[in-house]
């Protein structure tokens, strides 16, 4: 049985990856970890774990073969290069960095050290957007002009960070805002289906102003490597978000529309004459922290196909830099 260890145990999702922990039955976790003692003698208590004095007792314990890093996103350059140098597969929870040179740094010592690596990038494994990504790849949609995301919530209105989860309201300890914490999922699947990006200009906002200034709130223009333009939206001040994704080309279209899939194109009818539910969907894949626990513990090929590269998730926290970057700046940033 595969031993892992829980090292900060400070980000929201935590509570739903102890849940997951402690389903499985082919891993266990012996070990947690967090600045603040408290936290982790909670969390280690719902984990049947021990507590660790601090994150050396983790890297130096060789039984420990998985680190799951939920701290705070400050902490993430110290947490995961500790983590490499003692050789341990990685899950961090995004975002990845606090900006480009940390992202970087930690994606290269990752790559270099040969270690399996996970980020909370869920939305790829849903089946709206493997069909997208299936039909980008085969050249479905002709020449894509246009996209758009988006990616809200009300976490900001239902005051959902002011107790234990208030660092992620705090840009200092976080990186970033409303619009950093949930466009960065958008950013995510735009950048997977299209590539790179070349240049970015945003803006990020205050709205109903509970966290002390921090962004509730943006949008972003996003200029790609192909030629594409597209949009991203996150937010924690929306009631609704509908219409979550958008591609227009010279020979198909598609959107999703409250969870379903619509497309119009001779690659997806044999006419193209008008726009219809996509009912052929892959199945969807499991979610980004289980098919990390089985990429590394049952040795799954498949889902180690499927996780997110460092390098991709560095790439998502140079970009979102550069859109807030753009937002300071009042102006188009090149990436």
């Amino acid at each position: 049985m595969d031993h892992y260890a829980l090292v900060g145990c400070a980000h929201i999702h935590t509570p739903g990856f102890i849940e997951k922990l402690k389903q499985r039955t082919d891993l266990k976790v012996t070990r947690v970890w967090d600045p603040r003692p408290d936290r982790a003698a909670q969390r280690a208590k719902e984990l049947d774990a021990q507590v660790a004095p601090e994150p050396q007792t983790i890297w130096k314990d060789e039984s420990i073969r998985a680190v799951v890093i939920c701290s705070e996103t400050n902490l993430h350059e110290e947490l995961v290069q500790g983590a490499v140098q003692a050789g341990k597969h990685l899950f961090v929870e995004k975002p990845l960095g606090f900006a480009g040179k940390d992202a970087l740094a930690m994606a290269r010592a990752i790559e270099n050290a040969g270690l399996l690596f996970q980020t909370g990038y869920f939305m790829r494994s849903s089946a709206n957007h493997q069909w997208l990504k299936k039909e980008v790849d085969r050249g479905s949609f002709g020449i894509i002009s246009r996209a758009r995301h988006s990616n809200a919530h009300s976490g900001s209105l239902g005051r959902w960070f002011d107790t234990e989860w208030r660092w992620m309201a705090d840009p200092k300890i976080a990186g970033c805002g409303g619009f950093g914490d949930l466009g960065t999922h958008s950013l995510d699947i735009l950048m997977w289906l299209l590539g790179d990006v070349k240049s970015v200009a945003g803006d990020v906002n205050v709205v109903v102003d509970h966290y002390d200034g921090c962004d509730e709130s943006g949008e972003a223009l996003i200029k790609f490597e192909s030629g594409a333009l597209a949009s991203v939206a996150g937010a924690w001040v929306d009631v609704a978000n509908p219409f979550t994704c958008m591609i227009s080309g010279t020979q198909g279209y598609a959107h999703i529309h409250d969870g379903k899939l619509y497309a119009k194109g001779e690659a997806f009818d044999g006419e193209g004459k008008k726009l219809s539910i996509v009912e052929d969907l892959p199945p969807s894949k499991p979610h980004a922290f289980d098919l990390f626990l089985d990429a590394v513990t049952r040795d799954d090929s498949e889902a180690r196909a499927f996780l997110v590269s460092p390098t991709e998730a560095a790439a998502r926290s140079i970009v979102m830099s550069a859109i807030y970057e753009s937002s300071r700046e009042r102006g188009w940033i090149e990436v």
